[in-house]
């Protein structure tokens, strides 16, 4: 029987969709062409190394079965990921056959070749289509991970792999992550999978569970690009662990993107094995810091704007210095002063947000929080004057109460490196660096320094 490649893997394929579960064959079948058939044997291209091996193992003999039976002779199947590749070599084939996992897992899934047409706006299950460059706003907190999340976009696999992103919630590492996310989807020929790391682990309990491990390690080593939300939830979890370990060495070592978030530093992550602390930092550790004040009016702005919301200055002004912690606390008081006004028929003014957030901010009750307060009240934890905090002195009962106090100052006042440094002796923007910096690493080391500072921070924000 006289058939070309394409017809006689056109054929192939409708009979082996009629005998495995519809995903299988969408996932690792319908992905692949044919490239030629020719003395008896068949080559076909699969998307990636993997693809092509998975296929090759897994359905190899479904194929070698079919394939006789259409043309009543032997036929040796070729799999590569490269049109020219027709003279790889093939490895034994597996007649075993693994369990497939559900029909639609929630968090992507490979793209078969039904999709393979340039369609660059395909959704991405878990993707947030809002989460986009243009709609983030970049400030001092943010600059390294959002120039970093740009580069990796641009350049996947070749600017920095693994993406590390990493900081308290609500403060847009999800929206940077998404974001290079939706820039791939839109140029299309990416497939990509976003899951948050405690979905990870639950389909890893189901896969064993149900002994469907080898599909679910098949379907994550599929991707071109792998988005871990969250990856502080894989602590204590070692199955699941060393599941990560080997996806994470497969999809790096075939050039393949990843990018992670946590809420703090790799090294921080206590529960994780070793060598998966030592892969997240082969990259770049960026991290997400709290919004200083001019950021917090921008993203008010920003998000008034886009919503088309009729909010004055001093009430941007009134939220940006209220809520301090996080994009979410901005955008949570943003919609809880509208839902005031939307109930009392009132326009929100600045005497309307007062009334809003006092329950968020007790505006009314507050005392002003200045670098001098603040200087203060850590020279009195530590048992020196806030005079002496403010001298050119350098004697060692010194420097430590100094550097917290200027700490402090820079998170909880947002001031600029210079005033800092204005108010403890005229010192120079490096030197309130430096402070900061000493205090950060310390606070990573040393639980009862942490407890100190916590304390005091506690403190003072009440009064602010």
């Amino acid at each position: 029987m006289e058939l070309g490649a394409t017809e006689l893997w056109d054929r192939i394929l409708g009979q082996a969709r009629r005998g495995l579960p519809e995903q299988t064959f969408r996932t690792w079948l319908a992905s692949a062409e044919a490239v030629s058939w020719s003395g008896g044997i068949l080559h076909v291209t699969a998307p990636s190394r993997f693809h092509a091996e998975w296929l090759e193992d897994k359905y190899g003999e479904t194929v070698h079965e079919i394939a006789r039976a259409i043309l009543g002779a032997p036929v040796e199947l070729r799999v590569s990921t490269e049109p020219g590749d027709a003279e790889r070599s093939t490895p034994e084939i597996s007649v075993a056959q693994v369990e497939e996992p559900d029909a639609s897992p929630p968090y992507g899934e490979p793209r078969a070749a039904a999709d393979m047409s340039p369609a660059p706006a395909r959704p991405v299950p878990g993707l947030n289509v809002r989460y986009t460059f243009d709609r983030f706003i970049v400030g001092e907190n943010n600059r390294l991970a959002q120039a970093a999340s740009m580069a990796v976009a641009e350049r996947p696999a070749r600017s920095y792999n693994p993406l590390f992103l990493y900081g308290g919630t609500g403060l847009g590492k999800t929206h940077l992550m998404q974001a290079i996310a939706n820039r791939l989807r839109e140029a299309g020929g990416t497939r990509i999978c976003y899951i948050p790391a405690e979905q990870f682990v639950n389909e890893m309990v189901s896969a064993i569970g149900s002994h469907t491990t080898d599909a679910f390690r098949g379907r994550y080593r599929s991707f071109d690009l792998l988005l871990v939300d969250d990856v502080q939830f894989l602590r204590g979890k070692e199955r699941t662990q060393e599941e990560f370990f080997h996806t994470f060495n497969v999809l790096y070592n075939s050039g393949r993107q990843i990018v992670l978030t946590s809420d703090r530093h790799p090294r921080e992550l206590k529960g994780l094995e070793d060598r998966l602390v030592s892969r997240f930092e082969w990259g770049l550790v960026a991290g997400v810091d709290c919004p200083e004040y001019e950021t917090r009016v921008a993203i008010l702005q920003r998000k008034a704007e886009e919503d088309d919301l009729s909010i004055g200055p001093t009430v941007v002004d009134l939220i940006a210095r209220c809520c301090r912690s996080s994009v979410r606390e901005l955008e949570g008081a943003l919609i809880k002063l509208l839902a005031v006004a939307s109930l009392t028929g009132r326009e929100p003014t600045l005497d309307l947000a007062r009334i809003a957030l006092a329950g968020m901010a007790e505006l009314q009750e507050r005392s002003p929080l200045d670098a001098e307060s603040i200087r203060d009240r850590v020279a009195d934890v530590w048992g020196v004057t806030g005079k002496a905090l403010a001298s050119k002195s350098r004697t060692r009962k010194l420097v430590v109460p100094r550097q917290v106090a200027m700490f402090l100052t820079r998170e909880l006042l947002d001031l600029p490196l210079a005033r800092i440094g204005g108010a403890f002796g005229d010192r120079d923007h490096t030197t309130v660096i430096h402070s900061i910096r000493k205090v950060e690493a310390r606070l990573r080391t040393d639980g009862t320094f942490q407890a100190k500072v916590d304390q005091l921070r506690e403190t003072l924000a009440k009064s602010a």
